[in-house]
């Protein structure tokens, strides 16, 4: 155990950008710390109308893709700087569309992951995406 003080010197940076849909809750897009970025689950709504973008899975995934970028550009880097992502999904049964549209942004430079069914999401949306990135 440490006896001494602790100091921290990293700072909490918040990044938040117009090119994803603002928060609906009291979060931010994204918080660096140090190194490492934390961007919170992304859901298909089009930032520039609010629309949530709904029936059909392919469209809703690559409309979340797109937030998910937006928020790595607004932090200065990209996906092949994302080290796992978290993919929470209504149906299991749409598995293999959404990895289809996730898998087209990696290519074989894709990070860790976990895909899981729950039992609701917000605004009723079918899929949504969280991921943590290198800086």
């Amino acid at each position: 155990m440490y006896a001494g003080r602790y100091i921290c010197i990293m700072e909490k940076i918040i990044i938040n950008t117009t090119g994803a849909p603002a928060p609906i809750g009291p979060y931010n897009q994204a918080i660096q710390h140090g190194n490492t970025l934390y961007i919170s689950g992304q859901i298909p709504m089009d930032p520039a109308t609010g629309t949530i973008i709904t029936g059909d899975i392919k469209a809703e995934t690559e409309q979340v893709m797109k937030n998910l970028s937006a928020i790595l550009t607004a932090a200065g880097i990209n996906f092949s700087h994302v080290l796992k992502s978290t993919i929470f999904l209504m149906d299991m049964g749409q598995f293999a569309s959404v990895n289809e549209v996730y898998g087209s942004y990696f290519g074989n430079d894709a990070p860790a992951r976990e895909t899981v069914q729950v039992a609701g999401l917000p605004r009723g949306v079918n899929v949504e995406i969280s991921m943590i990135a290198a800086i």
